[in-house]
């Protein structure tokens, strides 16, 4: 289950650059327990899905996560061996753009322990230092 938006209005964006820390996501919402980044960077939907699957390995059915990023910015790739010029290359994945202090995962289960370890479990997917915060 790879995360990729139904529709955009372009089909190819510009780089742009990272903003500032943002307002939303950076204190907890919705779970007991959160996971934050630390520093600002792409988180592709592959990687996204993986830390899903972690954080629900850990936790089975006692508890529930939230994800607050989604992947709405295309990458665009050319093939190797290709030389310059002819235009921009096709779509190859999508990314979402994480700015430093922003909580990216949530979790909220009965037992504290097990929400600590499956977070702790999926940090070590990231590409990027993070943090485990408590209510």
């Amino acid at each position: 289950m790879f995360l990729i938006p139904k529709k955009t209005k372009y089909k190819k964006y510009q780089k742009g650059s990272f903003q500032s820390k943002r307002t939303s996501f950076i204190s907890l919402t919705y779970g007991l327990f959160g996971l934050k980044c630390l520093e600002s960077f792409n988180i592709t939907s592959s990687q996204i899905e993986a830390v899903r699957q972690n954080i629900n390995r850990k936790i089975k059915r006692r508890g529930k996560i939230w994800i607050n990023v989604f992947p709405d910015f295309p990458i665009t790739s050319k093939p190797s061996e290709v030389r310059m010029g002819k235009g921009k290359g096709s779509v190859d994945y999508w990314v979402s753009k994480v700015s430093a202090g922003k909580i990216i995962f949530e979790v909220a289960s009965p037992n504290d322990k097990l929400a600590y370890n499956a977070l702790k479990s999926a940090a070590n997917k990231l590409p990027v230092k993070t943090f485990i915060i408590k209510r």
